[in-house]
């Protein structure tokens, strides 16, 4: 049985990041993706291949993908931002993991958790004094076995999308 290898992610993988990352939200976001129309789907896959190739090189954004021997098995990712430093994060330095995401045909495997450790663990390395993430319904008992908590007195202002 091949070994679970993760792989640090650059710009010159960017059809990979961005044909997963597509996979993602297609997942995540099934509801929405069938409200849009096929040339709003594509733009949205060029904003991605752009965030990617501005955000890698700055070091701002970190992705990863997870081999079982050639076949892909999933991915994640983690943003890196400042927030003005604080007694709970001293440095500053916040890490959003995101994109944690495991292909159907190898989920209960621990790849995702695997997956998170990887990014846990470089987001540390980075000196990151906050690591943060959104969940679905799916990912909570992972997350909190990982040591996340939820959080209190957290809000989200929708926006108006684009037309």
């Amino acid at each position: 049985m091949p070994e679970l290898t993760i792989t640090q992610m650059t710009p010159s993988d960017i059809t990979l990041l961005v044909a997963l990352r597509m996979e993602v939200l297609s997942h995540v976001f099934e509801q929405e993706k069938r409200g849009m129309s096929e040339r709003e789907w594509e733009d949205l896959a060029e904003q991605n291949r752009e965030y990617y190739l501005r955000e890698l090189p700055a070091g701002r954004h970190l992705a990863c993908v997870a081999y079982l021997g050639n076949d892909v098995v999933g991915c994640g990712g983690v943003c890196f931002q400042r927030e003005l430093p604080s007694p709970d994060n001293r440095s500053g330095l916040c890490a959003y993991l995101m994109n944690i995401y495991t292909r159907a045909e190898f989920r209960g495997s621990g790849f995702a958790r695997r997956i998170c450790e990887w990014l846990i663990e470089k987001a540390r390395a980075a000196g990151a004094g906050k690591i943060y993430l959104e969940s679905s319904a799916d990912g909570r008992a992972l997350y909190h076995s990982l040591g996340f908590h939820d959080m209190a007195d957290y809000m989200a202002l929708p926006t108006a999308t684009p037309a």
